[in-house]
């Protein structure tokens, strides 16, 4: 690890003298990734060098307790041993956390994909309700929502109250930590309850599966105008003005993957068109993803879960009001609660599994 932060230093250097350098100061991208980069690396420098001084001031103090003979000044050197033992616990792992390579997507807009799996209407439901802790969660968080595309139905339940239920959502979720929180949600989402449309009582399963893509840049994803297949139609669902009047909605075919996407919820059919293109983008970052995804090794996969959306990962179960998330075991009695979008302790979990996971496998796990 210390190897690592010495060439941290190094390269640290070579960026301050690139930054004050009038060539890469006249280039504006040029000048934005290396002040970047020195501030990543900075803060790792000045933790380390932090680090460094505190291991010589427990050295000084351990050299008190062993040499000096009055009491008054042992006690305090054991007090002081103590405190700095502790820093330095806490420091070392925060270097390990950083030395970790950063994911290419943090940072990263992404769409979030919601769709009713097996079990009917009651799958539509709970799709529905998924996207709304999404959203509830996200507005804490400070995270902006657009709905790119839906496709709802109507679900008659008790009291002859119609629900609407979801076959598919697509969001679009910006923010500078959106990818952060909402990375892991990636899977089947299993759901156990007593569906509104159940007159005997009986508790139903069903699922719904979330997928999380990352919005690629155009240098990741080059779509070819010429393999797409571009239609527009009459947008369908419930009436109200221009809809089912002019052919805005939008359907894209990417003819080389087979992939199609398809857009109504705008009036505008440019709109439509464009939000196609970018599900699109994401859907094919996501197929490039799981190509490499499919040639890595076990070991290297991730410990939370591939991300893979046929990866069942988690429980609703409405009964007992719990939640478990099976890729790390976690049990926690607070559905009502998490379905309201308190779902700040399944994401701090999951991302502690999953930097333990990449420490052990950059050789930190047992430093």
């Amino acid at each position: 690890m210390f190897d690592k932060l010495a060439s941290f230093a190094a390269r640290l250097e070579v960026l301050d003298r690139q930054l004050m350098d009038p060539e890469i100061v006249r280039n504006s991208d040029r000048l934005r990734e290396t002040a970047r980069e020195a501030a990543h690396l900075r803060g790792i420098v000045d933790l380390w060098e932090k680090h460094k001084g505190q291991q010589i001031e427990l050295e000084e103090a351990l050299e008190i307790l062993t040499q000096e003979t009055d009491a008054d000044l042992k006690d305090m050197a054991r007090e002081e041993i103590a405190t700095l033992e502790s820093f330095l616990e806490k420091n070392t792992q925060t270097l390990r956390l950083a030395l970790i390579p950063p994911d290419p997507y943090e940072g990263r807009s992404l769409l979030l994909e919601i769709r009713a799996g097996t079990g009917g209407d009651e799958a539509a439901l709970f799709a529905g309700d998924l996207g709304r802790m999404y959203k509830r969660f996200g507005e804490v968080k400070g995270l902006k929502f657009e709905v790119m595309s839906t496709n709802h139905i109507n679900v008659g339940g008790g009291s002859g109250k119609t629900l609407q239920g979801f076959k598919e959502m697509v969001l679009s979720v910006s923010g500078e930590q959106a990818y952060n929180l909402l990375r892991f949600e990636a899977g089947v989402h299993r759901v156990q309850r007593i569906p509104v449309t159940e007159s005997q009582g009986r508790i139903h399963t069903s699922a719904a599966t979330v997928a999380v893509l990352p919005e690629p840049n155009p240098v990741e994803v080059n779509i070819d105008p010429r393999e797409l297949r571009i239609d527009t139609m009459r947008a369908g669902g419930p009436g109200g003005q221009s809809v089912n009047t002019t052919d805005s909605a939008v359907r894209i075919v990417h003819e080389p993957t087979g992939l199609t996407v398809q857009c109504q919820d705008e009036k505008s059919q440019h709109k439509n068109r464009e939000k196609a293109m970018r599900v699109l983008a994401a859907r094919l970052l996501e197929l490039k993803q799981a190509e490499q995804h499919a040639a890595e090794s076990e070991v290297r996969r991730a410990m939370v879960g591939s991300g893979d959306r046929s990866e069942r990962i988690r429980t609703y179960n409405f009964p007992q009001n719990r939640l478990t998330d099976h890729r790390i075991n976690l049990t926690l009695y607070k559905l009502d609660a998490i379905m309201q979008g308190d779902v700040q302790d399944l994401v701090n979990a999951l991302t502690a599994a999953h930097q333990a996971q990449l420490l052990e496998a950059e050789g930190f796990g047992g430093e």
